[in-house]
């Protein structure tokens, strides 16, 4: 069969509440592009699907697992090609019962999570150190820090949403926007880079109280990322081979890093995370 190309769908569709309702099924952002680019234009093959949806081929590939377990995209495998379609949108009922399904399992559990750790709270000022190894021990640590009732102050390597992914990202922020928390960072090049990457891409809820200031890497080198929120002092590695955090439950220590951070943030300068800092 031989597709041609064209324009399927002219009806004006929001985008962005196509997004966000991907993204509260916890679909990964590229699924809801795509999704949009098949709507529009009808069957295609990899490569017209790379280029109407802006998304490269490499990542449509890795994607393939997802995109055909979310039931919103057909393959069609022919002769030394694979052709992608758009489901019917009313496939998106069965993601929502499967979310539904998982709401009453949580429900149910709930109150023997509750039960178990009904015991008195322990005491915060005891030194604790707890160490988390990978993706999901990484996302761990981010998520206890939305539970902070102080200002967090960070000296960051890089942004944390290219690594946990769009979903994870924008719950973390909501959360932290939702209790009005503050953040100060500390950032170099390398993180600026990665925020123009993230934010060519994608149009996130990002959050409302964040400052940052830049440090050259000639002046101070930022290998690694350090968090302080509360009594908790936090460092974390997010590589390709090497992914770990160490919270460190110390309120000396914590204080300790405060003053460091504060010692560098009166030697850097002012700067917008999305610009770098010649153009802030």
């Amino acid at each position: 069969m031989q597709y041609v190309h064209k324009v399927y769908n002219y009806v004006m569709i929001d985008e962005a509440l196509i997004r966000t309702f991907f993204a509260t099924l916890e679909l990964e952002p590229e699924i809801a592009d795509i999704y949009i680019a098949l709507y529009t234009h009808g069957p295609q093959t990899i490569s017209e699907l790379a280029r109407n949806s802006g998304i490269e081929r490499t990542r449509i590939y890795r994607l393939s697992d997802k995109i055909a377990s979310s039931g919103l995209i057909e393959l069609e495998t022919q002769y030394k090609r694979t052709i992608y379609k758009a489901a019917p949108i009313s496939n998106i009922q069965i993601l929502i019962t499967k979310k539904e399904q998982q709401l009453r399992a949580l429900k149910s559990s709930a109150p023997k999570m509750t039960s178990m750790f009904s015991a008195p709270a322990r005491d915060l000022s005891a030194t604790k150190v707890q160490f988390y190894y990978g993706a999901d021990g990484a996302k761990q640590v981010f998520w206890n820090q939305t539970k902070a009732t102080t200002e967090t102050v960070a000296i960051l390597h890089e942004n944390m949403q290219n690594k946990t992914g769009a979903s994870f990202f924008e719950r973390w922020v909501h959360r932290c926007n939702e209790r009005q928390l503050k953040h100060r960072g500390i950032i170099s090049d390398a993180f600026i880079a990665t925020q123009k990457d993230w934010y060519r891409a994608h149009n996130n809820e990002r959050l409302a109280n964040w400052e940052a200031h830049y440090m050259p890497d000639a002046t101070f080198p930022i290998t690694h990322s350090t968090i302080v929120y509360d009594n908790v002092t936090v460092h974390y590695n997010w590589r390709d081979a090497e992914v770990f955090a160490l919270e460190i439950y110390n309120r000396l220590i914590a204080d300790t890093h405060r003053r460091y951070f504060e010692l560098l943030w009166r030697l850097a300068q002012p700067v917008n995370d999305l610009a770098g800092p010649r153009e802030a």
